[in-house]
C-alpha cells in the first residue's frame, strides 16, 4: 500500500519543488533560468517522476529516494519537447496550453535552456542520486533511443522491408517509450539502492510493464490528436497525419486503435502481479492512460 509520505511526494507540486530549488541554486543569469523554469516548470503532469517514484514504492522504497531521478527524468523529457517545438522540427507555436519556448524566449534562448536541460538532467544524477553511474547510463540509454525516434519520424531512415505498423511501433518504442522504460527501471534500481529488497524478477517485469505502458502512451496520443480539439489538449492536434506521418488511427483506424490500447493496457496490468499490492499505483496509471482526454 502506498503510505501518505510517499503520496505527498508522488505529485507534481512535489516534483515542481525539487527542481524549482535546484534550478534556483544554480546561479544562471535571470534570462536563462527564467526560461528553463517556463519548460520545466508548473504546467506539465509530472508523467515520468512520477511514474519512477511509483516504480520505486512498488519495490519497497520510498518515494523520494527515487526523487533525484525522476527530477532527471523530467528535465531531459522537457529539453526534448522545447527542441521538438521548434521551429526546424514540429514548428508548434502552443504547449501544455501557453506559447512554445522559442515564441515566449526566441528561438536562440530556446535551443540554448533545451541545451541546458539535458546537461543538468545528468548533473542532477551526478550530485543528488544513490547509485548514479547506474541511473546515468540507464537515462543515457534511454534519450538516445528518444532521440533516434524522433529523427525516424521526422526524418525516415527506417528499414523499408517494415510494414507500416512495424515502423510505427519502432518509432515510438525509442520516441515515446525510451524514457518511460528509463523510468521504471530507474524506479527499481533507486528502491534497491535505498536498502529495500525488491523482487528478484523485479526489473525484467518493470521493464514488461513499463514498454506496454510506453505503447499505451502513444497509442492514445494519437487518438487524442485525432478526437479532440487544440484548446481541449492544450497543444496543436491533426498535426500528424497533416505532416503525413504514421499513426495508430491512420493504420488501424479509431476503433482498431482503441482495441490496441485496451491489449496494451491488460499487458501492463499484468506485468505487475509480481508487485502485489504495493504496485496499486502504477495499476492507476494505467488506468488513467488509457482514460484520458488530453
Amino acid at each position: 500500500m502506498v503510505q501518505p509520505d510517499d503520496a505527498s511526494a508522488m505529485t507534481p507540486e512535489a516534483v515542481d519543488r525539487f527542481l524549482g530549488d535546484f534550478l534556483r541554486g544554480r546561479g544562471y543569469t535571470a534570462n536563462l533560468h527564467d526560461a528553463a523554469a517556463y519548460s520545466a516548470l508548473g504546467q506539465g503532469k509530472r508523467f515520468r517522476p512520477i511514474l519512477c517514484m511509483q516504480a520505486c514504492v512498488a519495490c519497497g522504497g520510498a518515494a523520494t529516494a527515487a526523487m533525484a531521478a525522476g527530477g532527471a527524468l523530467e528535465l531531459v523529457h522537457c529539453f526534448s519537447l522545447v527542441h521538438d517545438d521548434l521551429p526546424a522540427l514540429d514548428n508548434d507555436d502552443v504547449r501544455r496550453g501557453r506559447p512554445t519556448l522559442h515564441r515566449h524566449a526566441g528561438e536562440a534562448m530556446a535551443i540554448l535552456a533545451g541545451d541546458l536541460m539535458l546537461t543538468l538532467a545528468f548533473s542532477l544524477l551526478a550530485e543528488r542520486a544513490s547509485t548514479a553511474p547506474g541511473l546515468v547510463r540507464e537515462l543515457a540509454v534511454a534519450t538516445e533511443g528518444m532521440i533516434l525516434g524522433q529523427v525516424h519520424d521526422t526524418l525516415g531512415g527506417l528499414d523499408a522491408a517494415l510494414t507500416p505498423l512495424e515502423r510505427v511501433e519502432r518509432i515510438h518504442a525509442n520516441k515515446t517509450g525510451a524514457l518511460i522504460v528509463a523510468a521504471c527501471r530507474m524506479g527499481v534500481a533507486c528502491a534497491a539502492a535505498s536498502g529495500a529488497a525488491p523482487p528478484p524478477d523485479a526489473m525484467e517485469a518493470m521493464t514488461r510493464y513499463a514498454r506496454s505502458l510506453g505503447m499505451l502512451f502513444q497509442v492514445t496520443d494519437d487518438l487524442l490528436d485525432v478526437t479532440q480539439t487544440s484548446e481541449h489538449v492544450g497543444k496543436r492536434t491533426g498535426k500528424d497525419a497533416a505532416a503525413g506521418k504514421l499513426t495508430y488511427p491512420g493504420l488501424l483506424g479509431v476503433e482498431g486503435a482503441r482495441e490496441a490500447a485496451r491489449r496494451h493496457a491488460a499487458d501492463a496490468h499484468a506485468a505487475l502481479s509480481t508487485f502485489g499490492e504495493r504496485a496499486e499505483a502504477l495499476h492507476r496509471t494505467v488506468k488513467s492512460v488509457l482514460e484520458r482526454t488530453r
